[in-house]
């Protein structure tokens, strides 16, 4: 098929499937890799192929930039211990055990191997279209996992391809390889955000600041091979410093567009990355013979049972060796914490591409192998796991976590506080008047007490859920009545600011129109917010500094503020 018509056909499909998944209540990745199964049937649509370099070097540089960027500084920072060895060891650990696996099975130890590392790590767009329903914390420590395990699967695949071509493989070229790998990737990644960084450091164009992001994780990955580095860990260094220093590099119109632009663009990739797998499947398994499938199939039965069963027992034995000062949660809430892990861990794109860059040098049967095992794996991942995993949450019964919201409420009245206890500073600096300064203060108080507000509501209605769960275990009626008194109070306040306020200004007859003009108190009005906007972003930041609340907060808040400021400055236009 040409090109123009695979791109039709990848849209209609991603279209049909957006369309479905609400419908039917199933995942959206699901759908996808079901309709390109259902695709594959027609035998011109199975030719289309996945050129495993589209994947990792158009697909995934962007999807795992816009993944950092999105990931918690903070979580990677408290969980690093969880995080290194769960992207390290417990990949090798993966990867030798389907080795193990394949060669139980009459798999050649090279190609095993081979097949190990395609496996081994977990992805991460899967991990982020699928897991959503997982505690916030488990969700980012999963997210953070997955982020960096590729570039060991990456090493462990470059040994094994070694092996199987009859190279010297030694423990002292291993160790370089490795160091190389990491190290490098790591270089790699900084220097591209440090240029990053001075390039747009005085740069205040929308489009020059967003053509120069989206060029990083390209440039990364580029330089990263160069060096013969991890392609994978550069980008996401690169994503993660970016995230950090994004508000000393970018406008409120940039990361606006920004951030509907990468969302949008990751999502198509996505959808075109699920479609094409299930093609790739139908493509693989009509092109070996019928007496293999069989065999086949238990290898991949037996390779997905054994990946689940060393992630369990890692989880497992990295808990024992923990230190004792550690925080330990109760035992029957461990386990159920390290099975939500273990389902949640699933294998997608990533895998498929490292399966379909084995050279032709190796051999085209057991190639076809390791693609179809591979290709398996993934299927069941994503349609059983992945299905599986919103039973799975309700089944754990994990403690709610509400710490986001509260360091949410936190941020916003302490920025808010932060921006009243500055205003007379902020207007005499700016020349504002007496008028405005008044105005400006009581839409403050307003904001202010609505946050406190409805951080009230949130916890009156907390309590009344507790009420009412008890209520209805002793089959008495609540002695205190209904629980709805917090979430009127913060439909009243939404009146307030909605209503009440602007029908003051609207009939103030404190305006002196024949000393200052409509045009000069805008204005006014325009400097003193956007000074406000500016002492809440310095207060954000310090709260992200020391650790009060964490990076998704903090990109929540300040997309809240660039809306703000982008309603009051107006679009950048581009020439």
């Amino acid at each position: 098929m040409e090109g123009l018509e695979v791109t039709v056909l990848l849209g209609l499909t991603i279209l049909a499937g957006t369309l479905l998944a609400p419908r039917i209540r199933v995942a959206l990745p699901l759908v996808l890799v079901v309709f390109g199964l259902l695709l594959g049937f027609v035998p011109q649509l199975r030719e289309v192929q996945l050129p495993p370099e589209t994947v990792l070097l158009l697909f995934l540089p962007v999807m795992l930039f816009w993944e950092s960027l999105t990931t918690s500084l903070r979580s990677i920072r408290r969980d690093f211990r969880y995080i290194l060895p769960m992207s390290t060891l417990l990949v090798v650990a993966s990867a030798f055990a389907v080795a193990g696996v394949g060669v139980l099975f009459g798999m050649p130890w090279e190609i095993a191997l081979i097949l190990g590392a395609a496996v081994a790590p977990p992805d991460a767009t899967a991990v982020a279209a699928l897991g959503r329903l997982l505690p916030r914390r488990m969700f980012m420590k999963l997210k953070a996992e997955s982020l960096t395990n590729d570039g060991t699967a990456l090493v462990l695949y470059a040994i094994a391809i070694s092996l199987a071509v009859g190279g010297d493989v030694t423990p002292l070229s291993i160790t370089w390889t490795v160091l190389v790998s990491y190290v490098g990737g790591v270089l790699a990644g900084a220097v591209i955000a440090a240029l990053a960084y001075l390039l747009l450091r005085r740069s205040t164009s929308t489009a020059v600041i967003n053509v120069t992001l989206l060029l990083v994780p390209f440039t990364a990955f580029l330089l990263a091979e160069i060096m013969h580095a991890s392609g994978v860990l550069a980008v996401v260094v690169a994503g993660l410093v970016i995230a950090y220093v994004s508000p000393r590099i970018t406008t409120a119109s940039s990361r606006r567009q920004s951030e509907a632009a990468f969302p949008f663009g990751v999502y198509l990739l996505n959808g075109a990355l699920f479609v094409l797998i299930g093609l790739e499947v139908q493509y693989v398994v009509h092109e070996i013979s019928a007496a293999a499938v069989g065999r086949l199939v238990l290898i991949t039965l037996g390779v997905w049972v054994a990946l689940l069963a060393v992630r369990y027992l890692f989880q497992l034995l990295s808990a024992v060796v923990r230190r004792p000062t550690d925080a330990r949660p109760p035992r029957s809430l461990a386990a159920r914490v390290r099975l939500l892990s273990t389902f949640a861990g699933m294998r997608g794109a990533v895998s498929l591409a490292i399966a379909l860059s084995i050279p032709v040098e190796i051999g085209g049967e057991g190639r076809d192998e390791v693609v179809v095992v591979t290709a398996g794996v993934i299927l069941l991942s994503l349609l059983v796991q992945g299905p599986l995993l919103p039973a799975v949450v309700r089944w754990a019964k994990l403690p709610v976590d509400t710490a986001e919201v509260e360091e949410y409420e936190l941020a916003e009245r302490t920025i808010s506080g932060a921006a009243l206890a500055a205003l007379d500073d902020l207007a005499a600096e700016h020349g504002v008047g007496q008028e405005i300064l008044d105005r400006v203060r009581s839409e403050g108080y307003l904001m202010l007490e609505y946050a406190n507000a409805r951080a009230l509501a949130r916890e009156q209605a907390a309590v009344d859920a507790e009420a009412s769960a008890l209520d209805a275990m002793l089959d008495e009626p609540d002695p205190y009545g209904g629980g709805s008194a917090g979430l009127e109070l913060v439909e009243q306040r939404e009146d307030a600011v909605d209503g009440s306020s602007l029908q003051i200004i609207a009939t103030s007859t404190a305006v002196d129109v024949a000393q200052r003009s409509p045009l000069i108190r805008h204005e006014e009005h325009t400097r003193l917010k956007l000074a406000l906007l500016d002492r809440k972003r310095e207060v954000l930041l310090g709260l992200r500094r020391s650790g009060t609340v964490d990076d998704v907060v903090v990109r929540r808040i300040s997309a809240r503020l660039d809306l703000e400021q982008v309603r009051l400055q107006g679009i950048e236009e581009f020439d």
